[in-house]
């Protein structure tokens, strides 16, 4: 039986001299003088973070706190332009569900974040794991946290073979039995950091994990296979057009997606709908010639295959749905990443400008 009380203090230590330095979080030194995290940054972080890479994020963490230091400013901004930071992280409802909470915070709670776990579930956008994150790290409530990396440390130090998801009510009951009343939000962050650097998916450093005396995964012979997973269903593949056109003067012809739904409120190329045997929706009437090859892109439930076409249009063009935005005021890198693919590929045939 692992004694909850005496991993928690071994992980502690491991943190306490090999914690990973991470641009949002106040480190076990810092906080050892005083130092307090602030729960704009450890929210926006965790919001970041998910489906993706810390790698992935500083880039953007940077960006977007250099240009909104702070819940309130955040919470003033335009929507377009933080859809804009956003594009290329992913995952858009996260964007869209960031300023909702925002201004929550800013209208209903003074730019304050509530402290507690259960206070926090009652803003838009933030579900458990976000609560329990920001509640534990930025308020030191002995809240659960389980994301990806301590479901793999959990599964392995318990030995838990039961497939994932199926896992996931037993991995947060045994995670509880880690978490203590005594800087948990050290304790979730140890869990993340050493899932990231040691219990890694494949090859796991067993040998200088601070936790494999107690590790019953590692006693068996078995951590490498856990956690274990439920075969995934083979993903769909749907096919869509893209029209990209660029009138005489260099504008081109975009349009805001819906609010809700794939990629909302993001700019991007008219087009048709993404099905088995999608219906051509060209949004003005041109001389439409095939792109020069075809886009592929991969989504959390279904692959992409985008048929391009191009044209390019007079001053007069009038379309029917979007509007042409200015040469000085295009930049490929706010569109959401299969719309700049599709930019990538096109603007050869248009001479490469």
């Amino acid at each position: 039986m692992c004694d909850g009380l005496a991993i928690s203090a071994q992980l502690l230590g491991w943190y306490d001299r090999n914690a990973r330095v991470m641009p949002w979080r106040v480190g076990p030194a810092e906080r050892k003088a005083g130092q307090r995290p602030d729960p704009y940054r450890v929210w926006l972080s965790e919001v970041m973070l998910q489906q993706t890479t810390v790698a992935a994020v500083r880039d953007y963490f940077h960006r977007f706190t250099e240009r909104w230091p702070s819940v309130s400013d955040l919470a003033a901004a335009e929507d377009a332009s933080v859809m804009a930071e956003w594009a290329g992280l992913g995952y858009y409802a996260r964007a869209r569900n960031l300023l909702k909470c925002a201004r929550a915070v800013a209208t209903e709670h003074k730019g304050r974040f509530p402290q507690t776990r259960d206070g926090l579930l009652g803003l838009p956008g933030i579900g458990p794991y976000t609560a329990a994150a920001v509640a534990a790290i930025a308020f030191d409530e002995a809240a659960t946290v389980v994301d990806g990396n301590v479901e793999r440390v959990v599964a392995r130090l318990f030995a838990v073979e039961t497939p994932l998801p199926a896992a996931k009510p037993e991995l947060t009951r045994l995670a509880a039995t880690l978490t203590p009343q005594d800087r948990p939000g050290d304790h979730a962050q140890a869990m993340m950091d050493l899932g990231a650097t040691i219990c890694t998916p494949r090859k796991p450093a067993c040998g200088i994990c601070p936790l494999v005396e107690p590790c019953a995964a590692r006693a068996a012979g078995l951590a490498a296979d856990l956690p274990r997973k439920a075969p995934k269903a083979e993903k769909p593949t749907r096919f869509g057009i893209a029209y990209l056109a660029r009138r005489s003067d260099g504008a081109w012809l975009l349009e805001r997606r819906p609010d809700r739904g794939l990629l909302g409120g993001m700019l991007g190329w008219p087009g048709s709908d993404w099905s088995a045997a999608p219906t051509p929706a060209p949004p003005l009437a041109a001389d439409w010639r095939a792109g020069p090859a075809e886009v592929r892109h991969t989504f959390t439930h279904f692959h992409l295959r985008l048929s391009l076409r191009i044209a390019e249009v007079g001053p007069d063009a009038a379309p029917d749905r979007g509007a042409f935005l200015p040469r000085d005021a295009f930049r490929p890198s706010d569109l959401p990443t299969v719309m700049r693919k599709a930019f990538d590929v096109a603007q050869g045939a248009f001479g490469g400008n």
